[in-house]
């Protein structure tokens, strides 16, 4: 389980930190740290975007 601080420090990491949502891989576009929500889309299917509750999201 992940919380907002980590979900905004993956988006800002230069290197690539793979995250599952509902064990699929995903990228995270954008963290509402106060609604604790991020904007994430699988990676194969960018328009695809979609949001989602941080806890929900999985580092891996």
């Amino acid at each position: 389980m992940m919380n907002a601080q980590r979900a905004q420090e993956i988006t800002s990491a230069a290197d690539m930190i793979e995250v599952t949502y509902n064990g699929e891989k995903v990228y995270i576009e954008h963290v509402d740290q106060d609604a604790g929500k991020a904007t994430v889309h699988p990676l194969d299917n960018p328009e695809s975007k979609q949001s989602v509750s941080v806890n929900e999201l999985m580092e891996q």
